[in-house]
């Protein structure tokens, strides 16, 4: 494809799934396209960074089937600033100079989807959760967002997490009672089996995006089994709890709910809602992160010449 604008690719990558976008500098989507999810934690171990640079290999097939882009903005979870070797691995196969390259945290370009810095809050459930501000002056603010064997309450991990801990207590109390529970059968079809070495084995075994995923199966189950609505009710009031946090330490303003784990289900949005303090503006984001960062890639291009 030829354009004679800048083109910017822009990156959000979750423990899920990575999304990619190109975008010109007016905000015309080129293409799009997904691959697997990965996180910056992952470079600390060798099978970790294999994994994600085999990640790199398949975008950059994908991305430059359409066109190569100019500037990169790239919001990966668990990004903590040491991005050099990411950065040459993106430079090198998309053939572009690493200093066109610009990486950041996940939430930051979620966030800047959503608002301006200093418009309000964002809250974020993904595999994981966090609250996040940008407040005018660009300083980043965060409540929660530590991982999810910490936290991370509301997002799709915890709610996976929370699913299988009701289960198997309830077997602990009555063995087979799964049998009557429609959020058992999804779950334990999800997994493999009713027997404890599948769960054991899908919680302990999985990446946590894998895990996350876990999370669809309680949705789906939800209008029949009182037991998994009232998690994703929990989800909700987990996910108000963050809000929460930074209304009272930065004062009254909008909130958006954005992430994929905020949409399984509307139990969550309503749940959230009714926990926050009234009168708080809530707004339930559909703005694509990578939309965002591909035009601020563009963007950044535009600003360069």
């Amino acid at each position: 494809m030829s354009t004679h604008q800048p083109i910017g690719l822009g990156i959000d990558a979750g423990g899920t799934q990575t999304r990619w976008a190109l975008c010109t500098a007016d905000g015309t989507l080129l293409s799009e396209g997904t691959v697997a999810g990965l996180s910056a934690l992952q470079m600390a171990t060798n099978d970790g960074r294999n994994a994600v640079h085999a990640t790199f290999v398949e975008l950059a097939r994908q991305v430059l089937k359409t066109a190569q882009p100019h500037r990169v903005r790239a919001g990966l979870t668990g990004f903590g600033g040491d991005g050099d070797q990411l950065q040459t691995w993106l430079a090198g196969l998309l053939g572009i100079a690493p200093g066109a390259i610009t990486l950041c945290n996940d939430i930051d370009i979620a966030y800047r989807a959503s608002f301006a810095p200093g418009e309000g809050y964002l809250v974020y459930a993904g595999t994981g959760s966090i609250g996040a501000f940008i407040d005018a002056g660009g300083e980043f603010h965060r409540a929660g967002g530590r991982g999810v064997v910490l936290d991370d309450g509301g997002g799709g991990f915890w709610i996976a997490r929370a699913a299988l801990r009701h289960i198997w207590r309830n077997e602990d109390e009555c063995p087979g009672r799964w049998e009557s529970s429609p959020m058992a059968h999804a779950v334990f079809d999800y997994v493999g089996g009713s027997d404890w070495a599948f769960s054991r084995q899908f919680i302990y075994g999985q990446e946590r995006g894998a895990v996350g995923k876990l999370a669809l199966a309680v949705a789906a189950s939800a209008e029949q089994d009182p037991a998994a609505l009232r998690i994703l009710e929990d989800a909700g009031r987990e996910l108000a709890r963050l809000a929460q946090a930074l209304l009272a330490r930065f004062g009254p303003r909008p909130v958006a709910l954005a992430g994929r784990a905020a949409e399984l289900h509307p139990a969550i949005a309503a749940s959230m809602r009714a926990s926050l303090p009234p009168g708080t503006i809530l707004t339930h984001s559909t703005t694509r992160a990578h939309h965002a960062a591909a035009r601020l890639a563009a963007a950044d291009h535009t600003a360069a010449y």
